[in-house]
């Protein structure tokens, strides 16, 4: 089956949103990724009439979207992603569910395919035990929110963050059992924290797949890095997302390379395409 491929706004941070859209649609992305951002759909300064304008530049573009929350200073202009769902004081907490839940809002009203959202790092003040409980309820409310508005989650594991791996990610989901509560995988973090070819674990977590983020990372290294520049062999990855099935979007993730993104927006699809067709090709042979 073909892959539907999209880019992700936060590689976009020098574009305003509308004129990022018309970018990533002229290079022939088939969705987008949509970081809520201070200047992209900010989702406390965004009503009603401006969603449902975006709504109509989407459908315009033929762009399908999910909604991601990894904006580094929209609830905090000092600190970089904080305050998460594992924070001191609980108005923190409060925080980042309020804006969990306006990111299931916004996609809501604009039929988005998932939101994607993670842990972040776990601070000093805080006990590995309080970070896990605070985190699993946090989770179980917002998935019982998704679900209500008829949106599925997809959760991020990370590198440095409470749920660094595909192992910490297995023991949250045994406690957040929603069915709305799935998976976004992201091929870079599965090379650097995995041991396991990256093509096994996507047949392994396929069920639970809702959202794929995709860049080049060195061995051991976790810095986003333009196809080429790393040493993920990408055919095997993307062949692996064919077999099992996967409809949503891949995501390119390059948010450092936004002094020259349509380039790299360019020349990330022209690659992935190519890399996709040697992979299809391969698996005839």
């Amino acid at each position: 089956m073909n892959l539907r491929f999209g880019y992700n706004t936060n590689g976009f941070g020098h574009h305003r949103l509308n004129d990022a859209l018309v970018v990533i649609a002229g290079c022939g992305y088939d969705g987008v990724a949509l970081t809520l951002d201070v200047h992209h759909c900010d989702p406390f300064n965004t009503d009603a009439s401006d969603l449902r304008r975006l709504k109509g530049m989407l459908k315009a573009l033929q762009l399908s979207v999910v909604i991601e929350t990894g904006a580094r200073f929209l609830l905090s202009k000092w600190f970089k992603h904080e305050p998460t769902l594992i924070c001191k004081p609980a108005a923190g907490r409060d925080l980042r569910q309020q804006f969990l839940r306006r990111a299931v809002d916004i996609a809501a009203e604009l039929e988005a395919e998932a939101v994607s959202l993670w842990s972040g790092p776990r601070q000093p003040d805080v006990s590995e035990h309080d970070a896990w409980k605070w985190l699993v309820e946090g989770c179980c409310k917002l998935s019982d929110y998704a679900t209500r508005r008829g949106i599925v989650l997809g959760f991020e594991p990370e590198p440095g963050m409470l749920v660094d791996s595909l192992a910490t990610f297995d023991r949250l989901k045994a406690e957040v059992p929603s069915p709305a509560f799935g998976l976004t995988l992201d091929i870079g973090h599965v090379f650097v924290t995995e041991k396991d070819p990256i093509a096994t674990v996507i047949h392994r977590y396929a069920h639970l797949i809702r959202n794929i983020h995709i860049e080049d990372m060195k061995t051991g290294v976790h810095e986003h890095r333009m196809f080429g520049e790393g040493d993920v062999n990408f055919p095997p990855v993307l062949r692996a997302l064919s077999d099992v099935a996967y409809k949503g979007l891949v995501n390119v993730e390059l948010s450092r390379d936004s002094y020259r993104a349509p380039d790299i927006a360019r020349r990330s699809l022209q690659l992935l395409k190519q890399w996709s067709a040697k992979g299809q090709a391969s698996a005839i042979a």
